[in-house]
């Protein structure tokens, strides 16, 4: 669900870079914990540490109320659309060597020969990623992280984590991040002040590609992003298959004894 909105954004669609998976906590900022009543009545079984979790939550949401949502705001305000796009684009281009490198270590070679495409035809024709012409020539890729590869090689299920700074993820997806994050070009830069500014750029961008978004959360927002999230990881784990149809039986038969023939009467 929150892959689904965070591709809704028009800035940026959903990246995960430099500090990845950053600003889906921001969706879930801004709740209050429920009792402990109610979470030993709704315990969810991937969540076991949810006091702590909700603690991080807090401390998250103090952070984006007061330096990252009104830094991103002023963002949207002053950055026209076309830039916007432009520097959604860039971040993602650097992603696709992410995307390769996992799809590779994941036994996925065709993934990985489309990335790697997408990222030598947005370097080049796209003037350095700014635009994304493999996307209009219908070359696309699933993302994938060295958190789904972990899943592939046998770590499938993993107790929820929020990170202080960084938002929902799993035990198994913060085991992975820093390759995610040795992953990235922008680790490799020389230059502190180049290398930190891309990352603060990267960060504003996916944070006000959510400011239309945050209104579409009901009920309790941590729950909400928890699941959301957790959904989307499996979703991305599975490579889109949401699994069987459990109403979709082959040897389903309609037995019509039950019924009389006054009741198919219009």
């Amino acid at each position: 669900m929150l892959r689904l909105l965070a591709k809704q954004a028009p800035a940026c669609g959903m990246r995960k870079g430099v500090l990845p998976i950053l600003l889906l906590a921001t969706l879930g900022m801004g709740g209050c914990a429920s009792t402990g009543s109610q979470m030993a009545e709704e315990a969810h079984p991937e969540d076991p540490w949810e006091g702590f979790n909700r603690r991080v939550f807090a401390f998250n949401d103090v952070v984006d109320r007061y330096a990252l949502k009104p830094v991103a705001t002023g963002y949207r305000h002053v950055t026209p659309e076309p830039v916007q796009i432009g520097i959604g684009n860039f971040f993602s281009n650097l992603g696709e060597l992410r995307t390769a490198i996992n799809s590779l270590l994941q036994g996925k070679p065709a993934n990985a020969g489309l990335a790697t495409s997408r990222f030598l035809i947005n370097s080049t024709v796209g003037v350095g990623g700014l635009l994304d012409y493999a996307t209009l020539m219908e070359i696309t890729a699933d993302d994938e992280d060295f958190g789904q590869t972990l899943a592939v090689w046998g770590w499938d299920d993993s107790r929820y984590l929020v990170l202080p700074f960084m938002g929902p993820s799993t035990l198994r997806d913060a085991s992975g991040l820093p390759f995610d994050i040795a992953a990235h070009p922008i680790y490799y830069l020389e230059d502190d002040v180049a290398r930190v500014g891309l990352a603060a750029l990267d960060i504003v961008d996916i944070r006000a590609g959510y400011l239309d978004q945050e209104e579409l959360i009901r009920g309790d927002r941590y729950r909400f992003i928890r699941d959301a999230f957790l959904q989307r990881r499996q979703f991305e784990i599975n490579d889109g298959e949401l699994g069987d149809d459990p109403f979709a039986m082959d040897d389903f038969e309609f037995d019509d004894t039950d019924f009389g023939d006054d009741d198919f009467a219009d």
